[in-house]
């Protein structure tokens, strides 16, 4: 009984190594051909030749292109995480941030958010969808907050709006010129759009009264509980 246990527990075990090796195989399949050929030439067939296994093993975990496309981004911004160290300023922060979401985000994979957006809308999704399946905003939150804790940002300026204004703006001139981002419109985007929207103001907050339909949504905003409220919408 204990052997037969065991055998089977060694069995189980090796089969789950061979399928997240399997896995790997198929998403680095899935990465090569988004590169080398683009979303619009790749098929299930193609990335399932590449990796060395059958359409019918690929479908049965990524059933659509557009599924498969988007687990082989989430792996590869996962395996390359953007990390920006504590600089003293939130300005020179955040233009490193999206420096480096420029950097990763490179024109062929620009365009493939247009090639991706037909077969998006067939299943019911949308680019907000396949962002939030991308990042989770994490590094955006941590700039904001060292900034608010330095006394440079004013919390309660902070709403989802404004909060995603920053990669929302490199993202639409991303999409818009199909080209990395130079380094005076990031200066544009951070220190002549968002910073004077939610800099703190002679160490009392910008002085400006959200609408009362704001202040219904957000309620009052703490300098304890501004993150869970607010940096949720987020994401770089």
């Amino acid at each position: 009984m204990q052997a037969a246990s065991y055998d089977g527990g060694v069995t189980e075990a090796n089969s789950r190594r061979r399928g997240e090796a399997l896995e790997d195989a198929i998403l680095n399949a899935a990465w090569e051909e988004l590169i080398e050929v683009g979303y619009a030439s790749m098929t299930l067939e193609s990335v399932a030749k590449r990796a060395g296994t059958s359409r019918p093993v690929l479908a049965r975990r990524w059933p659509t292109r557009t599924r498969l496309a988007t687990a082989a981004l989430a792996r590869h911004y996962r395996l390359n995480p953007v990390s920006v160290p504590d600089m003293g300023s939130v300005s020179d922060e955040l233009c490193l941030a999206l420096r480096y979401m420029s950097n990763r985000l490179r024109p062929n994979l620009a365009q493939l958010a247009f090639d991706m957006s037909r077969d998006l809308a067939n299943e019911g999704s949308n680019f907000r969808d396949l962002r939030e399946k991308l990042t989770d905003g994490s590094l955006l939150q941590t700039i904001l907050r060292r900034g608010v804790d330095r006394g440079e940002i004013d919390p309660t300026q902070l709403t989802p709006r404004i909060v995603a204004l920053p990669t929302d703006l490199a993202r639409h001139e991303m999409l818009m010129t199909l080209q990395p981002l130079s380094d005076a419109v990031i200066r544009e985007i951070v220190e002549g759009i968002f910073l004077p929207l939610v800099r703190r103001k002679n160490g009392r907050g910008t002085g400006r009264t959200q609408p009362s339909h704001k202040r219904k949504t957000l309620g009052k905003l703490s300098h304890k509980n501004y993150r869970t409220r607010i940096f949720n919408s987020g994401r770089m």
